[in-house]
């Protein structure tokens, strides 16, 4: 009934990294709205579009961890 169920250090990382590419995908969609308007206010442009490259390396470095280079 209350199955206690624990996700493995990859899995928590998998689904982290799902919420965080959506994130960016939103983000995305916003900057498009605003510099479609053309009237966009340019420091909040600045904010989302610094924040969506943040989240971008963030991304990045949660793959390495997933997915490291093995050089053979």
């Amino acid at each position: 009934m209350n199955a206690h169920i624990e996700m493995t250090e990859e899995e928590v990382l998998k689904v982290k990294i799902e919420v965080l590419r959506r994130r960016h995908r939103d983000l995305d969609l916003a900057i498009g709205a605003m510099e479609e308007t053309g009237r966009a206010d340019q420091l909040a442009l600045r904010r989302l579009k610094k924040e969506k490259l943040a989240l971008k390396d963030e991304i990045q470095r949660i793959e390495d961890r997933l997915y490291p280079d093995i050089i053979a």
